[in-house]
């Protein structure tokens, strides 16, 4: 299964998953160049072990947006409608999520449920090959109509946000681990028209579960699986040139850091910063975390600071993770054993791990997170109002 799902597959190790944002471990591997270890994928379906457990059936769900305030503040919901006419999105994991000052953009995803994915009337079952948008003023969810060829990877590809495009790389499609994707398919939510970026270059393989970010007019690509090899390839490709380039760094093979997917990536410009992520069998600690220096061409393990009292976050993959300025925030994930629900925050210039004193409202792995500065500037460390920001975290598996 795919990094997109709520289930893990290939177990191995104790049951972990090998294999979905923008940016989960549901197919293992990752790119063929890294000399990744190989998982001897397996096309089945593997419930997670270690899943909390749950009285009766109950389904994932699409969870309202909200934000949440501690103490005295009361806990406000934002306005969550549809247009006339229109379905509610479906529930899903491996998506990925994206906001500016008035959107957030959801693309992608995956349920295994016939009849929550759609039925009959979903063609790409059990995958969603659409782009919904929730407009936060009016409250109002929309699936947007595009023109132009939609991408058919659409479990934990990575999507980031530059001017009014989407940019959306890699991914994988059905059978998971088998159809992935290398492309770069951009859509101008202005225009809503797709488009395949036309690039030179060697390209990155056809991998998924990885993660990305745009620095100084350039995407870099980190880590993933091919569905059978996870990766700890570097990539880069010029925005301006539209070329790729295979980044080796000046290191040892044994400085480098451990092959992953469904991690995710902060920077400050200078370095890009490695956050959680793992394999089928581990989740890798956030005690230290990998930085690459963008100027030195060098990997760098960065000794992070405890939360006093508290500790280190627990070690985690398929979590969601916000940038605002020099902070970084992780939310929710899977350690192979748990699945979790807590809030921590990373400064970039300290290092100085701080668990917020909110929690999700239920854990939750393979979701998405986004910010934006739409809802002014409401204060208090909580599960979405963050210093004038709002952290929105929509549902994956649990």
């Amino acid at each position: 299964m795919s990094a997109a799902q709520g289930w893990d597959r290939n177990r191995r190790r104790g049951g972990g998953a090998a294999g979905g944002g923008g940016g989960g471990s549901g197919v293992g591997g990752g790119s063929g160049g890294s000399g990744g270890r190989g998982t001897g994928q397996l096309n089945r379906f593997v419930q997670l072990s270690g899943r909390p457990h749950l009285p009766g059936k109950k389904k994932i769900r699409w969870d309202p947006v909200r934000r949440r305030f501690i103490q005295s503040c009361p806990i406000i919901r934002i306005p969550n409608r549809f247009l006339r006419g229109h379905r509610p999105p479906p529930a899903r994991s491996g998506h990925r999520c994206v906001a500016d000052n008035t959107n957030l953009y959801v693309f992608g995803g995956y349920n295994p449920d016939y009849d929550e994915s759609g039925g009959p009337d979903n063609e790409d079952y059990p995958l969603f090959r659409e782009l919904w948008r929730y407009h936060f003023a009016t409250g109002v969810w929309h699936q947007m109509g595009t023109d132009g060829y939609m991408p058919r990877e659409l479990a934990s590809m990575s999507l980031v946000l530059h001017g009014n495009n989407l940019l959306v790389f890699g991914g994988t499609g059905i059978p998971f681990g088998e159809s992935n994707g290398n492309d770069v398919h951009v859509c101008n939510v202005k225009y809503k028209r797709w488009a395949l970026l036309s690039c030179r270059g060697k390209k990155p393989s056809r991998i998924y579960g990885q993660a990305m970010a745009i620095i100084n007019g350039s995407l870099y690509v980190f880590g993933g699986t091919t569905g059978y090899i996870y990766s700890t390839d570097l990539h880069k490709l010029d925005l301006n040139t539209r070329e790729w380039t295979q980044l080796k760094p000046n290191n040892l093979s044994c400085d480098l850091p451990e092959e992953r997917y469904r991690h995710e990536i902060a920077h400050d410009g200078q370095r890009i910063y490695i956050l959680g992520g793992g394999t089928s069998w581990t989740a890798y600690s956030l005690n230290k975390i990998h930085a690459y220096n963008l100027e030195t061409n060098a990997w760098e393990e960065i000794a992070t600071k405890p939360h006093e009292k508290i500790g280190f976050p627990a070690a985690r993959r398929c979590h969601s993770c916000v940038q605002i300025k020099n902070d970084v925030f992780i939310c929710g994930g899977y350690n192979g054993e748990v699945i979790l629900g807590d809030i921590w925050k990373l400064n970039l210039q300290t290092f100085q791990w701080v668990k917020l004193p909110a929690t999700m409202p239920e854990p939750v792995y393979f979701h998405c997170a986004a910010v934006t500065p739409a809802f002014g500037t409401a204060r208090g460390p909580a599960t979405t109002a963050i210093s004038g920001f709002l952290l929105m975290t929509l549902t994956g598996s649990r």
